[in-house]
């Protein structure tokens, strides 16, 4: 029987990544890619030694074809894909996020993004939601450096509907797409379809005019409760996902922040260079005076500590009462 332990991420069986695939449900890139795969015979999966923590088993199993287990070889994986992209695949690389990143960026920029190719990186286990295996398996520079490469896009869908948009709506994008997924335990912010998702657009989820919160990944969902939470204190916040890093919805975020007038940025990545950087640099650009900016996010010299991703998210503030405290902060309440 299938056992689902979000709600348990420090259970020492949460840890043991073979036996990932029974314990997530957030973690669909496999099972919607072996769909898709029915009807495009362009798709191929590779994976770094990880097919059970990416869940692309599931996509082995129905095209074993048309799979490739590369061993602990993440660069080469890339330059692989790359390589099969030529022959008119498109191909789905899949790793740790701080591998398909920090490890293979000099592979992502000149083998995937400088001759742009299709190639998909399924970078699955971002931010700090590895915590015990510490600094090597965090990821939390990846979307300051993915987006600023040129001809790459970058997208951080928040639960498994978003996902499955996520990928559906990239099958025929041009060039690189780095998709920045969860551990496979994230909760539901959707519903079935993921209405109003679309790529290159900020998404809507919450409407508020005191306040304009600005999420993407795991950060989402705390921040509709962290919005919740200061309704009832007679705060009405605007809840937009950020799901789309790379491009940028700048036109998006100024119209709804120079509203508000007061914009938080909550994401599981470094206060330098991710999404509220983005954010930032919309406003300058749009020359928009008078917002009141905030970030919660990973401190700009710090590195994570080490621990159970839920003790580590609520020690960062990017847990719903961490936000709504930032959030009172940036009132001034």
């Amino acid at each position: 029987m299938t056992r689902f332990i979000a709600s348990e991420p420090s259970a020492p069986e949460s840890w043991h990544l073979a036996d990932s695939e029974r314990m997530s449900h957030s973690a669909v890139a496999g099972s919607v890619l072996a769909e898709l795969a029915e009807r495009d015979p362009r798709i191929i999966v590779l994976t770094a030694d990880l097919k059970h923590s990416s869940r692309t088993v599931e996509f082995e199993r129905r095209h074993p074809e048309r799979f490739f287990n590369v061993g602990i070889a993440e660069q080469n994986m890339v330059s692989m894909a790359a390589g099969m992209a030529t022959f008119g695949f498109v191909p789905y690389v899949a790793t740790f996020a701080a591998y398909a990143s920090l490890l293979c960026c000099e592979h992502l920029r000149t083998d995937l993004a400088y001759p742009g190719l299709p190639v998909r990186v399924l970078a699955h286990h971002a931010g700090i939601s590895l915590g015990f295996y510490g600094t090597s398996h965090h990821a939390t520079e990846d979307l300051g450096l993915l987006r600023s490469i040129a001809n790459m896009t970058v997208v951080c869908p928040c639960d498994p509907a978003s996902t499955r948009r996520a990928l559906t709506d990239t099958l025929d994008h041009p060039g690189p797409v780095y998709l920045r997924l969860g551990r496979g335990r994230e909760p539901d912010v959707y519903g079935t379809g993921a209405p109003g998702f679309e790529v290159g657009r900020l998404t809507c989820l919450r409407s508020g005019d005191d306040l304009t919160i600005v999420a993407n990944g795991i950060t989402v969902h705390a921040a509709l409760d962290a919005a919740k939470q200061l309704a009832d204190e007679g705060v009405q916040t605007t809840v937009l996902d950020a799901h789309t890093v790379r491009p940028f919805d700048a036109e998006g975020l100024c119209s709804v922040a120079a509203t508000s007038q007061h914009l938080l940025v909550a994401e599981e990545h470094n206060v330098v260079g991710g999404v509220a950087s983005a954010c930032a640099d919309a406003l300058v650009d749009a020359g928009i005076d008078g917002v009141r900016m905030a970030r919660v996010g990973m401190p700009a010299d710090e590195y994570a500590l080490i621990g159970p991703p839920t003790a580590l998210w609520r020690h960062y503030r990017l847990d719903a009462h961490g936000i709504a405290g930032a959030a009172h902060e940036l009132l001034g309440s």
